[in-house]
Order: C-alpha cells, then structure tokens, then sequence
C-alpha cells in the first residue's frame, strides 16, 4: 500500500490551485507518472530533496511531492518554465562572450597578451617595412 495514498497526493498537489482553476491533476495516473519521471532522474544522479525511511527512488519521489519539494506543471506552465530557462541560458551564454572578450584585451583597450605596438619603419625606397618581416605594401 502507497503512504501516503493516491487521494492525499492528489489533494496535496491540487491545494495550490485557485478556485475556479483546473485542477493540476485529475487521476492517479497523472501522480504515478510525476512519481516515476522524478525516480528516474533520481536513480541518474539528481540530489534527493526529501529524506525517507526507505531509501528505494519511487519511495523518495513520493515524499517529496507529498512535503511539496517537488512540483507537477501544467502544460502552460512548462511552456513558460522552459522559455525563463532558455532566457537564463542565452543570457548566462552572453556574460560567458563578454568575459572572455574582457580576458583577451584588458579594459583600457590594449591586449593584456599581445603586443600591438608600431614595430615598422618608413624608407623611402621600400615604402613602409616591419621590422619582424612582415610583409608591407609598397607606397607609390
């Protein structure tokens, strides 16, 4: 036998819903694939959020949708979950741009590894030539 039941689940889960809202489930497939998913992510490595008696992945998923650390979305809600995550994704991808653009050349505008000083020389002859051979155009 499920402790707690089926229809506590289903109470638990649903008590965050407004009035006149849908419930967020309706059966008690809806909480045996909630339970099952989250075993599973925690049978591939995810951290407990809850501590149980019985240390088994399905038993731990359940206590922790039962002690609400857990949350079971609407479709509408992991629409827009998904849309904040890939905003934080683009955005923490950004920060990651900026701070190796900032790494390469320090804030005063000159490279902190790369020397971009004037290394070339002007003949009259030859036009302008560097001075560690780097080919030049000649002036006409």
């Amino acid at each position: 036998m499920l402790h707690p039941s089926y229809s506590d689940l289903m109470a638990k889960v649903n008590s965050e819903v407004e009035e006149g809202e849908a419930p967020v489930v309706n059966s008690r497939y809806s909480i045996v694939l909630a339970t099952s998913k989250r075993a599973r992510q925690l049978i591939d490595g995810a951290d407990p959020l809850a501590k149980t008696d019985c240390p088994k992945p399905l038993s731990v998923a359940v206590e922790e949708l039962n002690q609400s650390k857990i949350r079971i979305l609407n479709d509408e809600e992991y629409e827009e979950l998904e849309k904040e995550l890939t905003k934080l994704d683009e955005e923490e991808a950004e920060k990651a741009r900026i701070e190796k653009l900032a790494e390469e050349f320090s804030m005063d505008g000159s490279s902190s590894d790369k020397d971009y000083t004037n290394n070339s020389s002007y003949d009259d002859n030859k036009g302008y030539t560097d001075t560690e051979n780097i080919p030049v155009i000649k002036e006409f």
